[in-house]
């Protein structure tokens, strides 16, 4: 090898390292998923099987405001929980990877610390649109029939601007549980997250105060929002939050972004004390 080509990757710019070491770390994370895939198909398993539970046994009983089919309803709910359940998967990557030392190894290493973090979130964010794609040819074999064009890209892009800023939450919890275990208990986090929001039963059908809650949950926005991209309308409440659906989803990722991102930073910088 001769010195000019000793020299030349030390010529590169530090744009192109930080590409290069967050590229390692997704195809780091891919690796795992390729050779574990049931952690793919346990993510997609509870989703799967709350569309059959919801949509086959307990849909004949549900009530859609304005009428519809309760499915076309459920299906772009049951989209926003699969990306709300995501940041459970991300919490317990990052405890494993925290608890088991790996981090520290990262750090240890001459790559760029901010690739870590970046690393995992494109990682995640490939999962999501693999977990999207497979949960819509679901629905599309149950019947559910959605508007496409630029409608049906705004909302796949507003499901994963919900699932990019839910990556921070997933990242600040992994850093601040202390094993994969207890990562695991984030699901009586997620649960009345999700339950009591617009993704089963539509909030004015709700008592009001319960309405009022699941009305202005963040999940609940980007729900009804999808709804009206997809073609299938739900009519809205009365309230300001309920009225400004579309507006909101692109809002409240932003302000959980705001919140977390900071956090999971502050968290992961304390690592090293």
């Amino acid at each position: 090898m001769t010195t000019t080509d000793l020299t030349a990757p030390a010529g590169r710019g530090r744009a192109y390292w930080l590409l290069a070491d967050c590229w390692n770390i997704v195809r780091r994370g891919l690796t795992h998923y390729q050779r574990q895939p049931v952690n793919i198909a346990w993510q997609l398993g509870f989703p799967i099987l709350s569309v059959l539970l919801y949509g086959y046994v307990f849909g004949s009983a549900m009530k859609v405001p304005g009428g519809g089919d309760y499915k076309d309803f459920l299906m772009p709910g049951m989209f926003v929980m699969t990306m709300a359940f995501g940041f459970i998967n991300t919490a317990t990557v990052v405890v494993y990877d925290s608890t088991k030392g790996v981090i520290d190894r990262f750090r240890s290493m001459p790559m760029a610390s901010s690739a870590v973090v970046a690393g995992r979130g494109v990682t995640d964010l490939l999962i999501a649109c693999a977990e999207l794609g497979i949960m819509m040819l679901t629905a599309l074999a149950m019947g559910w029939r959605p508007d496409g064009g630029w409608g049906f890209l705004a909302a796949f892009g507003l499901l994963l601007w919900l699932r990019f800023a839910l990556i921070w939450v997933g990242v600040w919890l992994g850093l601040l549980v202390p094993n994969p275990e207890a990562a695991g208990g984030l699901f009586a986090v997620a649960f009345p997250l999700t339950m009591i929001s617009s993704i089963f039963v539509a909030p004015q059908l709700m008592p009001d105060w319960l309405g009022w809650v699941a009305a202005w949950n963040p999940i609940s926005s980007t729900a009804a929002a999808a709804r009206d991209l997809f073609g299938t309308p739900v009519g809205g409440g009365d309230s300001w939050v309920e009225q400004h659906a579309l507006l909101m989803a692109g809002v409240w990722p932003v302000v959980l972004t705001a919140v977390f991102l900071p956090l999971a930073v502050r968290r992961f910088q304390k690592l090293s004390r």
